[in-house]
């Protein structure tokens, strides 16, 4: 049986009072092995529960515990998941980390491949690397929603573009889930002359078909770098080739809004940019379903600076400049609420400047891969004013560390200006910007 090493135990908790220390091992809860988080999440979610430690003396201790009902045993665990992240057993043919330059922090060459971090952390899966056992445990759990990586369901083209000749079941394992009431929200990564035209109306009919279990779709155009040598030809979006993508979503969104009352199926506003089109309205995206996939960030982060303009604050003697960063395709928009927010705010003055991402190549126009080389290399010598601000979207999660291992402190040195993170939401974007 596996033995699962304590890393701490939480102050007052239920372990403490035990005598359970940091260094034990945990051995089985209810007789039952511990694979995992959810393993040892399910398992102690009972009120009454027998639990078996190793001390570092090798003794056994056994507990009968008596509990609230979810009361957490204060165990923790070195690793989020308990055991390892799974990794990706697909070679895509439009995945962004085989076009990531060598010499980067190896962090970003891992490609995860997980359902527990698509349940977490909201992480889009393929499914290759799931089997019946794991399905059953995922339903049996109520690890709900499950957010899975399509691009197409046509079987054959689907192992195609993963390179993966188990990829063509997608949706035999989406029904399996939808059969145990599991939520599913999917991802299309649109790449021209593949899976668009025809092959995007037949795996949007495909999914669909799963409402109300298949809560949303994105629709979201294929990413290419400058670091594309010996990898699968692909033809990156022009603006007719989006405006094309977003009519004929458009459609889909208009039928399926009157059979089903959603629109289900979403396009990321790169999308939108690229076709020279407006953003549609906050309420086109319902609940903002897919949010944290770049679709629907610029509606709601308008509506967001818009409402905070409305607020009542006291007028601010003197003047403050700020200058912001951003990508090319955010950055007319942000030029349009930078001059509402001067209108608004007479001791303000804003400076919008737009990166053009030479790292990866000019046609990545998204702010998120801004790298610190570009907006030093870019910003050296302007008028910068009193502070710059920049996305937290440009940084590694938890730290102050962008893609190409610069610091917000490097880029305070170099530029000799002092540099803020921006939260991604308008309010907390127009309370910093006021002071």
């Amino acid at each position: 049986m596996q033995k699962i090493k304590i890393s701490g135990i939480v102050p007052g908790s239920i372990a403490e009072e035990l005598g359970i220390e940091a260094g034990d091992m945990l051995t089985s809860i209810n007789d039952s092995e511990i694979r995992d988080i959810f393993d040892y999440r399910f398992l102690t979610a009972d009120s009454d529960l027998t639990l078996e430690i190793e001390k570092l003396d090798g003794e056994l201790w056994r507990f009968d515990i008596e509990k609230d009902e979810m009361e957490d045993l204060g165990l923790e665990f070195a690793q989020s998941l308990i055991d390892e992240e799974k990794s990706c057993r697909n070679k895509c043919v439009f995945c962004f980390i085989d076009q990531l330059p060598k010499g980067m922090r190896e962090s970003l060459y891992f490609k995860d491949d997980d359902a527990r971090l698509s349940f977490l952390f909201g992480n889009y899966i393929t499914m290759t690397n799931l089997d019946d056992a794991e399905i059953d445990r995922i339903i049996r759990y109520r690890m709900s929603p499950v957010n899975i990586s399509v691009h197409t369901t046509n079987p054959e083209l689907r192992r195609r573009m993963l390179n993966n000749r188990f990829a063509g079941d997608v949706l035999d394992k989406i029904k399996r889930f939808v059969q145990g009431e599991i939520t599913i929200n999917c991802q299309i990564v649109v790449c021209p002359g593949l899976n668009d035209g025809e092959e995007l109306d037949r795996t949007i009919s495909d999914l669909t078909a799963f409402s109300p279990y298949m809560h949303s779709i994105s629709v979201v155009p294929v990413g290419l770098t400058r670091f594309r040598d010996g990898l699968y030809k692909l033809e990156p979006f022009n603006r007719e080739g989006a405006e094309k993508i977003v009519r004929q979503v458009e459609a889909w969104q208009e039928k399926l809004l009157r059979t089903t009352g959603s629109r289900i199926v979403y396009l990321a506003d790169e999308l939108y940019l690229m076709a020279h089109r407006p953003i549609p309205p906050y309420e086109a995206y319902e609940d903002f379903p897919q949010i944290e996939n770049g679709v629907g960030m610029v509606a709601s982060f308008v509506a967001e600076v818009t409402s905070a303009l409305l607020d009542e604050r006291p007028e601010r003697s003197g003047c403050r400049t700020i200058s912001i960063a951003t990508g090319t395709s955010f950055a007319p928009i942000l030029n349009k609420l930078a001059r509402a927010i001067e209108k608004r705010f007479r001791h303000v003055r804003l400076k919008v400047y737009p990166i053009i991402n030479r790292f990866f190549g000019e046609g990545v126009t998204v702010t998120g891969l801004l790298t610190g080389t570009d907006i030093m290399a870019q910003l050296k010598g302007q008028e910068l004013g009193d502070a710059l601000f920049l996305s937290r979207n440009m940084f590694r999660a938890g730290t102050e560390m962008l893609l190409d291992d610069y610091t917000l402190q490097d880029l305070e040195k170099s530029l000799s200006i002092p540099v803020r993170i921006m939260d991604n939401d308008g309010q907390s974007f127009v309370d910093a910007v006021y002071g």
